[in-house]
């Protein structure tokens, strides 16, 4: 990830500190640092993905939501069956 860097300090629990320095050791990661940006941008996506589902959720249950939903499938089903023949 390219780009501008800025020195943060956590604390961390020594069992993770530890766990860090031995997958140092072993080579398995370029470096603590990018080990850890790689750790918090996988959760990052994570919680997105998650505020995603919500907020999916939270439509599925709005009936102004599902009538747009419909309105649109019911527009649309005779051009797709029009792209549909062309494509057959």
């Amino acid at each position: 990830m390219p780009g501008k860097t800025r020195k943060a300090t956590f604390n961390l629990h020594t069992d993770v500190l530890a766990e860090l320095d031995e997958v140092m050791t072993q080579g398995r990661a370029p470096s603590k640092n990018a080990l850890v940006e790689q750790a918090l941008l996988k959760e990052l996506k994570e919680l997105r993905r998650q505020a995603r589902q919500r907020l999916w959720q939270e439509a599925a249950k709005d009936t102004l939501f599902l009538k747009d939903i419909k309105d649109l499938e019911t527009a649309f089903r005779t051009a797709d069956a029009e792209t549909a023949q062309r494509i057959g």
